[in-house]
């Protein structure tokens, strides 16, 4: 193997922004969600920041848990599209500088942009413009690339696009013809409203390892509690990875649900949460932990960043401090 994770997912420039809760209410923003928007908007919402401190992180779900498991000494590719402009070349730049190989060609247009606004309460709302990032085809994912990893790890947002579903669904598909495991994050519960029967059917079939949190397992399954919830996606998925914010989450896996502890932190800003947590988990899966020893390295992994602004974190963990925090 020469990766443990191949990941697909959108290429988007992370803008964390501090605001309040009044801002949300003039810039008519519904918060603690992730809307999609235009350029236009995007651009309106940006003048309105023009006096707030602005901080700058190449980003997008899947990337994060990619950059993550790079930072724990993992070894990674991404699929993704960048544009030609400054945003889509220090995008490039951070990511081979961490040893990450992209595995596609960039193409035109603009780069992605993500304004995420954090209130004081840790909570944080996006407003996303794709740009260029929804061009990513099926064409675009490699064969022989996916053959060299271990595992495939999808976002749930590519479903929102036909063009980025079609990639999805290709990297899951070769990854099935070579052996190659797959995870899927389901990555907002809003994704389940429009794209339930798919979700269903990979769930169901090919995905053997499915991450999503308590809002979107609910949606999936119609149960209340969590346990109810984890139990029945895991009637028909080998692995579940349930996260419960700081209440730590429920792997199932083998027919057991292993209860993982959260970390008491104090948050600053829960960008990134759930996508370290899976870095954690996919590294640590890969990397010669047990389930149980992947989750507490996921659940350590979000509550250090949860405690800083950014959904990077602010080190990189290493081999020594892994084998500390499961001692």
């Amino acid at each position: 193997m020469t990766y443990n994770v191949y990941g697909v997912g959108n290429a988007i420039m992370d803008m964390q922004v501090q605001c309040d809760d009044a801002f949300l209410d003039k810039a008519g923003i519904e918060k603690g969600i992730m809307t999609l928007v235009d350029d236009a908007r995007q651009q309106q919402v940006l003048d309105a920041l023009s006096e707030h401190d602005i901080n700058y992180c190449s980003g997008g779900s899947a990337a994060n848990t990619i950059v993550g498991i790079a930072d724990m000494g993992g070894s990674a590719a991404y699929a993704c599209k960048t544009g030609p402009d400054g945003f889509g070349q220090q995008y490039l730049n951070e990511m081979m500088e961490l040893g990450i190989t992209i595995a596609v060609d960039p193409g035109a247009g603009q780069t992605g942009t993500c304004v995420v606004l954090i209130t004081p309460d840790a909570q944080r709302t996006m407003l996303t413009s794709l740009g260029t990032s929804s061009s990513l085809h099926a064409d675009d994912i490699s064969a022989a690339e996916i053959a060299k990893a271990e595992y495939v790890y999808v976002e749930g947002y590519l479903f929102a696009g036909d063009s980025t579903r079609a990639a999805a669904l290709k990297a899951i598909e070769l990854a099935k013809a070579n052996n190659v495991k797959v995870a899927l994050t389901i990555s907002d519960p809003f994704l389940i409203d429009i794209c339930r029967d798919q979700f269903q059917s990979l769930i169901e079939g090919q995905v053997d390892l499915l991450f999503c949190n308590e809002e979107e397992a609910r949606a999936l399954t119609g149960k209340q509690d969590p346990i109810d919830c984890a139990h029945a996606i895991h009637k028909h998925c080998e692995n579940v990875a349930l996260t419960l914010g700081k209440n730590g989450s429920i792997i199932m896996h083998q027919g057991e649900a292993l209860p993982i502890e959260g970390v008491a932190v104090e948050a600053i800003d829960t960008t990134g949460a759930g996508d370290m947590y899976a870095a954690g988990v996919l590294y640590g899966i890969t990397n010669g932990l047990s389930w149980q020893q992947a989750g507490h390295l996921g659940s350590h992994a979000a509550g250090r960043v949860v405690s800083q602004l950014g959904a990077r974190l602010p080190k990189p963990i290493s081999r020594d401090e892994i084998e500390a925090l499961l001692a």
